[in-house]
């Protein structure tokens, strides 16, 4: 048996058992965490293939070319070259961008050759894949600013002591204009513009400039410079990555294969991709007990794809826990302390994941919110007036726009919670109070239910205390 194979043995007998239980889940969150660092270098070329298939969205020309190159390498006497591609466009990492970072670590543990490119030169002209409108190019300033970070905070998904950097303005900073016409004239222009965000933009009379246009044949022309056998990238860089093949044939290369990765759908559970304008993200930063509660409030049908994104579980393991949902011996809400529990102890270790999962379930199993002294506030004297989908908007920051708000008082996730002496009272509000004053509505729904005592509002899983009544 592989040593994969043997440490899904061991995880399985665990995800058995009984998942409530903190040491069983110590125990399982100890085998998974190892299984980040452990060496994949026994399994076959077909068994590589499959694990990285199972994580993509797609593998060009398919999974069965990637195990014959994987096949060729090897009887050469060395790995695949792969390649992941960053522009530096932010400081700040999110869980969406680790997705390709933790592709490339099993590639690396697998023995081949994994480089980081860095994109500074064409961080310059802008990615425009799935944008509406130009993106403002980044300085030098900029670019050096949001690099400086960015090897920290993904860290805990690579061994950046095997891992080879390249800039790619070695190569395109000093290509000449004669060069690069004599590319163009090899390259339709019908092939740049098949593009959905081109065609998209164009129809609406948005601009669209040259070096726009020109991104996919710069980021091409990275693969001719690093001779790739692969290359990985979001869904989103489909075609990017596509002319990249093409312009190695042009240049007699053998052309690399392409993995894409799936974008990450954001804890909102709105279906809007996880992105910081979005509000709806965990931020690589972020202290271990905001990582565990941001994980713990997503919604039950996200749980499977954040599993195959952030965890090094196989496809066996993840339907052995979802079985068991079914068949009802296993609480979703247990699954999903074990998923927020792997995702700390990525960034920060199991112990550290033991902890935020003993702090969470501390905090949410008391009887009263009066004993947890971190819960938030809003005062009805300064902003009764505003409607309540602002307020958890603007005020409160529970929701990323006032139209989720409505959506989690369509799902009858908005509540007002009245604590008395004698315990809790809930009352549901519907979406059309949803957009009514605050001062309008609690006094009227506590008197329609006949209770007084300290009101609390409650969004899904997020609480705040309204004061001022």
């Amino acid at each position: 048996m592989t040593r994969l194979g043997d440490s899904v043995a061991r995880a399985s007998a665990l995800l058995a058992q009984n998942l409530s239980s903190d040491s069983t889940v110590e125990q399982l969150l100890t085998e998974t965490k190892a299984r980040r660092y452990l060496d994949l270098t026994d399994l076959s070329a077909k068994e590589q293939a499959e694990l990285i298939a199972a994580r993509s969205v797609e593998v060009l020309p398919g999974a069965d070319k990637l195990a014959e190159r994987i096949e060729e390498r090897r009887a050469e006497g060395r790995g695949l070259g792969i390649k992941l591609g960053i522009d530096p466009t932010a400081a700040d990492m999110h869980l969406g961008h680790a997705v390709p970072v933790i592709i490339l670590s099993r590639f690396q543990r697998m023995g081949h050759d994994v480089t980081l490119l860095i994109g500074d030169f064409t961080a310059k002209i802008g990615d425009p894949s799935g944008r509406t409108a130009e993106r403002p190019p980044l300085t030098d300033e900029d670019i050096a600013r949001n690099l400086a970070g960015y090897r920290g905070q993904v860290r805990p998904f690579v061994d950046f002591e095997k891992v080879s950097f390249r800039q790619n303005s070695e190569w395109l900073a000093p290509y000449t204009f004669p060069e690069l016409l004599g590319l163009l004239a090899q390259v339709p222009v019908s092939q740049l513009l098949q593009r959905e965000d081109f065609r998209s933009r164009l129809a609406a009379g948005s601009g669209l400039t040259m070096s726009e246009l020109l991104y996919p044949i710069a980021q091409a022309l990275d693969s001719v410079a690093l001779e790739c056998d692969v290359e990985l990238g979001g869904a989103d860089q489909l075609l990017n990555l596509q002319m990249g093949r093409k312009l190695m044939e042009l240049r007699g290369q053998q052309p690399q294969l392409v993995v894409t990765m799936p974008l990450i759908e954001g804890t909102d559970g709105t279906g809007a991709k996880m992105s910081k304008s979005k509000n709806n993200y965990v931020g690589l930063t972020s202290s271990a007990d905001d990582v565990f509660g941001k994980i713990m409030s997503i919604p039950d049908r996200l749980m499977e794809p954040y599993l195959k994104a952030w965890t090094e579980w196989t496809d066996e393991e993840i339907a052995l826990a979802l079985s068991r949902i079914e068949e009802k011996s296993l609480h979703p809400m247990d699954l999903k302390k074990i998923l927020a529990g792997e995702v700390v102890a990525a960034l920060y270790g199991v112990e550290a994941a033991t902890a935020a999962r003993a702090g969470f379930t501390a905090q949410f199993s008391k009887k009263s919110f009066h004993d947890v002294g971190t819960l938030p506030s809003v005062d009805a004297g300064e902003h009764g007036g505003e409607g309540i989908a602002a307020i958890l908007t603007r005020v409160l920051e529970f929701t990323p726009s006032a139209s989720a708000a409505r959506r989690i008082a369509k799902q009858n996730g908005l509540r007002l919670v009245v604590e008395t002496g004698g315990g809790q009272e809930t009352v549901v509000l519907p979406e059309a109070d949803a957009l009514r004053p605050l001062a309008e509505v609690v006094p009227e729904k506590l008197a329609e239910a006949g209770v007084s005592g300290t009101v609390y509002l409650k969004a899904g899983r997020k609480v705040a205390e309204i004061k001022g009544l």
